[in-house]
């Protein structure tokens, strides 16, 4: 099952999001990501959170167009988002994204791609999109596929300590069993060379960013 979560953040090319959409299975909105939902003219099937982001109005214009309303007490101790993936989860999906999961907060930001190697992704490939840009988990064992155009920019970075045995094919700088280290800079930058490549990582945890050229139209 596939399921769209949409958080509280910026959201850029608001234009493209339906179309983005359009295969995923349910919508979830997290709290006030329910806004970039009708922006985007769609409603989502659940909302969740505590509420704290949108008006008793709002709430009663989202229940009147059928989204199920999932409230929590404003003091606790996991995150709008962090509510929504694990609700995912329960209901089965084995792919996430987010949308509007980044923004001028650096705590807020940080989290949110931190969450991508919590307890969800152990249950799910979840990916945080915005833009052009689009940041995925790779863990132990795991192989990514990546698609895009020749010249997009994608960057490995390592979180919880060093990434090992990863093998890539498909960019301009391959890797072949090497180690990524963490606190070091040697993976980001580097290129996509075709239309699709490949990342393998043996062990370790890796975020996996990529940012696809922007449209000259």
């Amino acid at each position: 099952m596939k399921i769209v979560i949409f958080a509280n953040g910026a959201l850029s090319n608001l234009d493209q999001v339906p179309a983005l959409i359009r295969s995923y299975d349910i919508l979830i909105a997290a709290d006030g990501g329910a806004r970039h939902c009708q922006a985007a003219k769609t409603f989502p099937h659940i909302v969740i959170g505590d509420f704290d982001s949108l008006t008793p109005a709002e709430l009663d214009e989202l229940q009147a167009h059928g989204a199920q309303i999932i409230r929590y007490p404003s003091r606790k101790d996991f995150t709008d988002l962090e509510l929504a993936l694990e609700y995912a989860c329960e209901q089965g999906a084995d792919q996430i994204l987010i949308l509007g999961g980044l923004g001028q907060r650096w705590d807020q930001t940080l989290a949110n791609i931190l969450l991508l190697a919590g307890p969800a992704s152990r249950r799910a490939r979840i990916s945080l999109m915005d833009g052009n840009q689009e940041i995925t988990l790779i863990g132990e064992l795991q192989t990514l596929e990546i698609l895009g155009e020749p010249g997009d920019t994608v960057s490995l970075i390592p979180i919880r300590g060093n990434a090992e045995g990863i093998t890539t094919h498909g960019l301009e700088y391959p890797l072949s069993g090497d180690t990524l280290h963490f606190g070091a800079a040697r993976g980001v930058s580097n290129v996509l060379i075709g239309n699709s490549a490949t990342v393998h990582l043996e062990h370790g945890l890796l975020i996996c960013i990529v940012i696809h050229k922007e449209d000259p139209a």
